[in-house]
């Protein structure tokens, strides 16, 4: 606890080792999720697409 009560005090402007880590991580996860977020995007406009190409083949077939 003594390390907060110094970054309540202004004292200590570097941030520790796990500090530090923990914000990396945070930083990892959310760059992780907006890439998974794209890939969802992706994924239903390809899905859609190919449904539209689908029912385009089946209404002009013979």
């Amino acid at each position: 606890m003594p390390e907060r009560e110094a970054e309540a005090a202004g004292a200590s402007p570097e941030l520790s080792p796990e500090v530090s880590a923990e914000k990396r991580r945070l930083a990892q996860e959310t760059k992780n999720e907006r890439q998974v977020w794209y890939f969802l995007a992706y994924f239903l406009f390809g899905i859609h697409i190919v449904a539209f190409v689908m029912i385009y083949a089946v209404r002009h077939g013979h």
